[in-house]
């Protein structure tokens, strides 16, 4: 893999101007190889130039820079080695570079990903060149400010279909397979994108332009049931930016494929965006992911605008990317659809994200300085809840100061500005200051340039007919100190019980506040008698961690289920959430509030956000493991009172929520193999692929089922997620035989051919099986061994499977010396950036973890 510096960036950009792009791709040569020939047309701004484009080939037949053969054996064939092509001695002027190799496809979600679908046998293409493997595809000058028209022509098999950038045509005979795309607006090489093969069509038109959705022909039928609403809220997303956005939609049609093994939730490529494949739901969902799934749809269409038509110009400005794309879809969402508790959903979901990166030791401003990125490397580690959530909640809070009216100005200006070009921090900031006359830039600095999060806690007292309250401000860095301080526009809400049913809260009052940041508190004074509850950020409008003061800690504990919006009680379970996290309240105290206020929560979100907390968190890892079953009976209890309250065929995804946690916490299997054999839970759901699989694995775990179970339930779902299945099911197996085997199938040294080992979505579902609380001591010897097999294996397959296999793959054991063998890990300069971050991560949960129980024993 090649890393390109940000220095070289600079140097290259000033150096040359690429105009065009001419691809011709090859996907008729086999399983392993497919053909790439690629013509650019550039031109050099000075005389002697030495610059290079990049390319990771199977093997370069030809290389042909202004028709003279390159010689490719000596010191190019040593660059080539290295992922480059040197071009040295340039003229001042045009220059064409034609480049003609076979390229390998990829397993791992990165370049030109091939899969076969188990169901029926066929094969599946689509590319992935974001953020730096677009030379894994093709012979690029690959970096976002070297923007190109992109002219794409493919061979595939005849019975294929071919999606790109540009609207696809036939041209030829049909037996020939040929395809030209049409060629495209001047982009970055990351968002060059295809797909090829037999893939299942819904197409339609909308506002004179092709609309299309297309997905493997296995999960068919689940599209179809579907494409409706896809449709619909593709439609409303589309027509809602149009209305706020000056410049026009600036592609030639939209099309959406849902592809197979996709790494990441989707990605942003004009004309067509590319989802993970779970997406199309093939088994019982609730409204919350459906949600989910129109909040991707309307967050990668933002990026149309921003990313697409105005792209970064280096790596460090993702967020400009991101940021804007999450604040926006879940905006648009809320405008124009029927989901308008979306921002609950963000509080309780995607925002505590940011939080639990803003608070490790990897963490990073929203908007770096541009040495905290120096290459490709760095930067692909910045794709996280920073760059995401913060910056999104960076982004709300920005709205709130200068009002929506002036930050629409500010975008469209900016638009206007840098359409099909590139743009920084700055030249955003600018058209933020031109549209407002608002000291913007310092508002940069203090909110973008900064880490940490900070913590609002309120101190109140009342008495004589009065009371107020104290307003202590923390900042977020190491000393909570003024400079870390950010300054903020907030709502406090003022909630007392309702006389009539106290467990009922009723606002009484909303009031605004500024807090500047320069001083570490603000006083407010208010005459009659105190609230139940004072609530800081209600609404959720900044980005800060809360405090709640003791009586209005005891006001939520009562009638937290009572608080009359969802996003208030969002505000109130991350604050309770984060007590947990830092060791300021017992984690038993958590489920206590979960068994007596989930029953009566009608939020989904919230209701599923809340039980993964307590279910992967609490359990698994805050309380010491002699309190762990007395923690799964509570997260149990808690969904049986929630499965009582909706036996009457209300609230069906609050249902669908209790039995996947419930599944998931069991540790008597009677109850769950009566459910299997049953093939339903009492009253519904029935037991779908997704929950019929979820069931097995907890059996699995408990040593209830074995290999001839997981045997039987492949036979009856031999699909790609029935792979999976079976795969997270045989690894979950208790004995040690089974835990080899898996551990084998993951690590074995001998397995270094790309096309034999396990996809990204195999070693995941294989690692996702591996690590069980309950497993501990048959997995006590895996311990040490896993540390350097994952080094190994990151180096071996890549960023991709680096990352996975620290994510996943981590140990469950929450202990002294798991942090020590990490620790030694992370000095190891063999193991891959995308590893050691993930690592640096997942030690400082573990840290996390430790003092959380060392604060127990006290």
């Amino acid at each position: 893999m090649s890393v390109l510096t940000r220095e070289e960036a600079q140097i290259r950009a000033r150096l040359i101007e690429v105009h065009r792009y001419t691809i011709d791709l090859d996907l008729t040569r086999g399983e392993e190889l497919f053909g790439s020939t690629t013509t650019i047309r550039f031109s050099a701004r000075q005389a002697g130039a030495d610059t290079f484009a990049e390319l990771a080939p199977a093997a370069v037949h030809r290389a042909v820079l202004d028709g003279r053969e390159l010689d490719l054996t000596g010191d190019i064939a040593e660059a080539l080695a290295d992922g480059r092509l040197p071009l040295t001695g340039l003229t001042e002027g045009e220059h064409e570079l034609r480049v003609e190799t076979d390229m390998r496809y990829s397993h791992t979600g990165e370049g030109m990903h091939r899969f076969t679908d188990p169901a029926d046998g066929e094969t599946y293409l689509y590319t992935m060149c974001c953020m730096a493997d677009a030379n894994d595809v093709f012979a690029a000058f690959d970096q976002p400010d070297l923007k190109a028209v992109f002219d794409v022509r493919v061979t595939a098999p005849p019975q294929w279909t071919v999606l790109g950038n540009g609207i696809a045509t036939r041209v030829g005979a049909p037996e020939e397979g040929r395809w030209q795309l049409a060629p495209t607006p001047p982009i970055s090489t990351y968002l060059m994108a295809l797909a090829a093969g037999p893939y299942h069509s819904v197409r339609t038109e909308h506002a004179g332009l092709p609309f299309g959705l297309h997905v493997r022909r296995s999960l068919a039928p689940y599209l179809e049931a579907d494409a409706d609403e896809l449709f619909d809220i593709t439609r409303r997303c589309f027509d809602r930016y149009h209305e706020i956005f000056e410049e026009p939609y600036p592609f030639d049609s939209y099309d959406q494929a849902f592809v197979p093994e996709f790494n990441s939730g989707a990605m942003e490529n004009p004309g067509l965006v590319t989802f993970r494949d779970e997406f199309v739901f093939r088994s019982a969902v609730t409204d919350a992911e459906r949600q989910t799934r129109a909040m991707v749809i309307a967050h990668e269409m933002a990026h149309m605008w921003f990313g697409d038509l105005v792209t970064m110009t280096w790596w460090d400005d993702i967020w400009l990317n991101e940021s804007f794309a999450e604040y926006m879809g879940y905006q648009i969402l809320t405008e124009t659809t029927r989901y308008t508790d979306t921002w609950a959903d963000f509080g309780v979901r995607r925002k505590n994200w940011g939080y639990d990166a803003d608070q490790r030791p990897s963490t990073h401003p929203v908007a770096p300085e541009p040495e905290l990125v120096p290459d490709t490397a760095a930067a692909r580690l910045n794709f996280d809840g920073i760059s995401y959530a913060k910056g999104a909640s960076a982004l709300r809070q920005l709205v709130t100061w200068l009002g929506e009216k002036t930050f629409l100005d500010g975008i469209n200006d900016h638009f206007t500005r840098h359409r099909f070009g590139n743009a920084t921090l700055a030249d955003f900031i600018d058209s933020l200051a031109r549209a407002s006359g608002r000291d913007v830039h310092a508002w940069a600095d203090r909110w973008l340039r900064t880490t940490g999060v900070d913590t609002l806690a309120p101190v109140v007292t009342a008495g004589g007919g009065r009371w107020s309250a104290e307003i202590r401000h923390q900042g977020g860095g190491p000393d909570g100190d003024a400079p870390t301080r950010r300054p903020h526009r907030i709502a406090i809400g003022l909630y007392d019980h309702a006389p009539a049913a106290p467990h009922q809260l009723v606002l009484r009052e909303r009031v605004e506040a500024d807090l500047d940041g320069a001083e570490p508190a603000l006083s407010l004074s208010f005459t009659g008698p105190r609230p139940d509850l004072l609530l800081l950020n209600d609404g959720d409008l900044t980005y800060t961690k809360i405090r709640l003061d003791p009586g209005s800690w005891k006001a939520v504990h009562r009638a937290l289920s009572g608080l009359p919006d969802a996003v208030s009680r969002a505000v109130v379970w991350n604050a309770a959430r984060d007590m947990v996290r830092d060791g300021d309240l017992p984690p038993a105290e958590f489920l206590e509030a979960a068994r007596a206020h989930l029953p009566h929560e009608t939020d989904i979100a919230i209701v599923q956000g809340v039980l993964a907390f307590a279910r992967t968190q609490i359990a698994d890892r805050y309380l010491p493991a002699d309190r762990r079953p007395a923690a799964l009976a509570a997260i149990r209890a808690t969904c049986r009172d929630l499965l009582r309250r909706t036996e009457d065929g209300t609230g069906a995804g609050l249902r669908l929520a209790a039995v996947r946690t419930f599944i998931g916490s069991a540790t008597d299997p009677a109850e769950l193999t009566d459910w299997l054999d049953g093939d339903s839970v009492p009253g519904g759901p029935a037991l779908d692929p997704e929950l019929r699989w979820q069931t097995l694995g907890r059996l699995a775990v408990l040593g209830a089922v074995g290999p001839a179970h997981i045997d039987a339930e492949l036979a009856r779902d031999s699909s790609a997620t029935g792979q999976e299945g079976a795969a997270r099911c045989r690894a979950a197996l208790p004995d040690a035989a089974a835990k080899e085997a898996a551990w084998q199938t993951l690590f074995a040294p001998d397995r270094d051919d790309q096309g034999t080992e396990l996809s990204n979505y195999l070693v995941t579902a294989t690692l996702a099986g591996f690590w069980q609380p309950e497993h501990h001591d048959v997995l006590a010897d895996y311990v040490p061994r896993y540390f350097p097999a994952a080094v190994t294996l990151g180096t071996r397959r890549g960023p991709a499977i680096a990352d996975t296999v620290a994510r996943f793959g981590f140990p469950s054991t929450v202990d002294a010396e798991t942090l020590r063998r990490g620790e030694e890990c992370l000095a190891n300069p063999d193991a891959l950036p995308a590893l050691r971050r993930r690592l640096a991560d997942q030690l400082d949960d573990l840290r996390r973890a430790l003092h959380v129980r060392e604060k127990q024993s006290e």
